[in-house]
């Protein structure tokens, strides 16, 4: 995938090396620093993660609740960064209208919405244990072990690790076993269609291929529903049913006409709000990729029905994204294509221009914070799998040791949320929009004597005059010429029958001027989950150095890293507080977070140690440093070192967190440091 194009038009964003090779610059010669030496080991990676405090399970002492987790200083850090470079990039960039609504749902907004009915995943219980699986993850998980014991058969991969009997549990049959090639086709083919099947072909599925319980071998049960909201109750007698809401979108619907007044009533505009939601996940296995409660970032944009065009579009339009689209699918194939959103809009393969500007403004919001672009694709939702609001639907899916992880989903939800609410509480939620140009339009219309009207049908006038004002052109039309003869009959929906004459109703054709449009907009909806985000982010950003498989490494970008630099002083003596505590109020006046660290351990462990936590620069204060006022610049992923005055390596950082240079031009500034700095006489 060429990333050309977003540097001209987005100059700010820049293209990160992929695959994992930097170059280290110094004065004599350029070092190759190789990340990619040694594979991903995923055990290595989470002890690392939970060893360095990134997140782990809440409650732990006693016990841990599955599915929910709490974040340590780094992992906060680093939540708090993405959250800010998505605010930067999208409520600034964007000129949105910022909320913060409550997590606590009364019952009936859900109800109205679709949620309570709608909002469930298909679940299927183990016959002998009554142990609890989401029934499409079974499908998959079990399919391609078997997919990967056929592999490791014919020679294409190793061998699946063999179960440990030690173990009560296992993560399914580690068995190498060649299977004929119709059904490896017909397993592709299940998989690539997976998200399409409903709770019944699920159940199909289990019974025509024999799918057990991986953890036990026993059968499941037929699918059924499960509803993942969490319920509760609002009061002190419990009168008033809730849910804790599971996204936020429903917030900024329930405020569309306060956010339109604010807006000064004009269209398109989009609302954005970053807040926790909860979702009761059937059977939580995967960190924090499926979890309960969760930080979800989403935007609503409301725009014109008849009007999806986006002013923004020609900045993106000849960005190319890898996409895997629905006929794809429905084929039963994963076979991707890139293409760029101009030529997916023309094609109709992505439904408008607004939502094609925001797939690739999630593109790059990705890429930019330190996604890896060659393991992103945005694929398309089917029919079976669409919400039961949304049009059209393309989710950012991110690449990652577990498969293909929804990550951003990013929806056309048509006009449901605003209509829906709309009838439910007799409140227009719309869009009242002056023309240009008036609109006169001539048309049958009926003419009530409403005493007589109410004297001759009493209670039922209401239900009459329904009936007559529901007609169309023709058929108004044809009760004009029925009175015209004397009288006409209108027929209700429950068969009860009224004569009406001219003495009550009379059909006269009239000039109606036209200069308020009122519309219901229609809602493009992209919905960031968090956390699934920071997981993926740390799993791309995680490599060993070469020399060392044990010394792991986090190549988070610096405008998303937990700590920008770290304050090394080789000594703890005290002639070196001075300079370390300018060091570090300059840094805080820069904006930038640092950390001293001046354990007695050495400066290679304490080096060592933080690029575990992804600290992309150190600053190492030595003998030298107090009479020369210099200090050495360390980059985390060559080790590269650099020297200049206190103030020069300041600046230089200081650019280089805000990301507007680059480590090659910051070499070109500070000369090499070749390991020996002399104290002036």
């Amino acid at each position: 995938m060429r990333l050309g194009p977003i540097l001209r038009s987005f100059p700010h964003i820049r293209p990160r090396s992929y695959p994992l090779v930097h170059r280290r610059h110094s004065s004599d010669m350029a070092s190759v620093v190789n990340k990619t030496a040694h594979p991903f080991d995923k055990a290595r990676f989470d002890a690392t993660l939970n060893r360095r405090f990134f997140y782990a399970p809440a409650f732990e002492i006693y016990g841990g609740v599955a599915g929910l987790y709490d974040y340590g200083p780094p992992g906060s850090a680093l939540q708090a960064n993405i959250i800010d470079q998505w605010r930067k990039h999208f409520i600034i960039e964007e000129g949105m209208l910022e909320l913060d609504t409550t997590i606590m749902t009364p019952s009936a907004v859900f109800e109205t919405s679709g949620h309570v009915a709608r909002f469930a995943d298909w679940m299927v219980k183990d016959t002998k244990t009554g142990d609890v699986l989401r029934a499409d993850h079974l499908v998959k998980n079990v399919l391609e072990n078997r997919l990967a014991g056929d592999r490791a058969a014919r020679g294409l991969a190793a061998a699946p690790p063999v179960e440990d009997k030690k173990r009560k549990k296992k993560a399914g049959k580690a068995t190498t076993l060649k299977l004929d090639d119709e059904v490896v086709k017909e397993y592709e083919t299940i998989l690539a269609q997976l998200d399409n099947y409903t709770g019944p072909e699920l159940g199909e599925l289990c019974r025509k291929h024999k799918l057990t319980n991986p953890d036990t071998d026993n059968e499941v049960g037929e699918p059924q529903q499960f509803n993942l909201m969490f319920q509760s109750s609002i009061g002190p007698t419990g009168q008033h049913k809730g849910y804790l809401r599971p996204e936020t979108a429903q917030g900024h619907f329930l405020n569309f006409n306060r956010l339109l007044d604010y807006n000064n009533g004009r269209v398109p505009f989009a609302s954005a709000q970053i807040g926790r939601s909860f979702r009761n996940e059937i059977s939580p296995r995967a960190g924090l990729l499926r979890v309960r409660e969760f930080t979800m970032a989403e935007i609503e944009h409301y725009v014109d029905p008849d009007d999806k065009s986006h002013p923004r579009f020609k900045e993106v339009r000849d960005i190319a994204i890898v996409l895997l689209d629905r006929d794809v699918q429905e084929a039963g194939s994963s076979e991707t294509k890139v293409m760029s959103v101009g030529e997916a809009v023309d094609k109709g393969i992505i439904a408008n221009e607004t939502l094609g500007y925001f797939i690739v403004r999630i593109y790059l919001f990705l890429v930019n914070i330190g996604i890896n672009p060659k393991r992103l694709r945005f694929r398309q939702h089917m029919a079976n799998e669409m919400a039961h609001y949304a049009t059209d639907c393309w989710d950012a899916e991110i690449h990652n040791a577990t498969g293909w992880t929804e990550c951003v989903g990013c929806a056309d939800r048509a006009a449901y949320d605003l209509s829906v609410h709309s009838a439910k509480t007799g409140q227009p939620l719309v869009v009242r929009q002056a023309l240009k140009e008036p609109i006169v339009t001539e048309k049958e219309t009926p003419e009530w004597n409403k005493k007589n009207l109410g004297k001759l049908f009493k209670k039922d006038a209401a239900v009459i005059t329904q009936l007559v004002e529901a007609l169309d052109e023709p058929s108004l039309l044809k009760l004009k010429g029925e009175l015209a003869q004397g009288s006409t009959v209108v027929k209700s929906e429950d068969g009860k029958e009224f004569t009406l004459t001219p003495e009550v109703v009379t059909i006269e054709r009239k000039v109606f001027k036209q200069s308020i449009r009122e519309f219901t907009p229609n809602v493009i909806e992209p919905s960031f989950g968090l956390g699934r985000i920071l997981y993926t982010l740390l799993e791309h950003s995680f490599w060993s150095r070469e020399s060392d498989v044990e010394r792991g490494v986090l190549s988070l970008p610096p405008v998303v890293a937990p700590t920008k630099v770290l304050i090394v002083p080789l000594s703890a003596r005290e002639e070196f507080d001075p300079l370390v505590q300018e060091i570090s109020a300059k840094l805080r006046k820069a904006g930038v977070f640092s950390r001293v660290d001046d354990s007695n351990t050495s400066i290679g462990k304490r080096y060592a140690r933080n690029d575990e936590l992804g600290t992309p620069f150190g600053l190492t204060i030595d003998f030298a440093s107090i009479p020369n006022r210099t200090v050495t610049l360390r980059e985390r992923d060559t080790t590269d070192q650099r020297i200049g005055s206190i103030d020069e390596v300041i600046a230089t950082v200081t650019e280089l967190v805000d990301g507007t240079i680059d480590w090659e031009e910051a070499c070109q500034r500070l000369p090499a440091y070749d390991g020996v700095q002399a104290v002036a006489e």
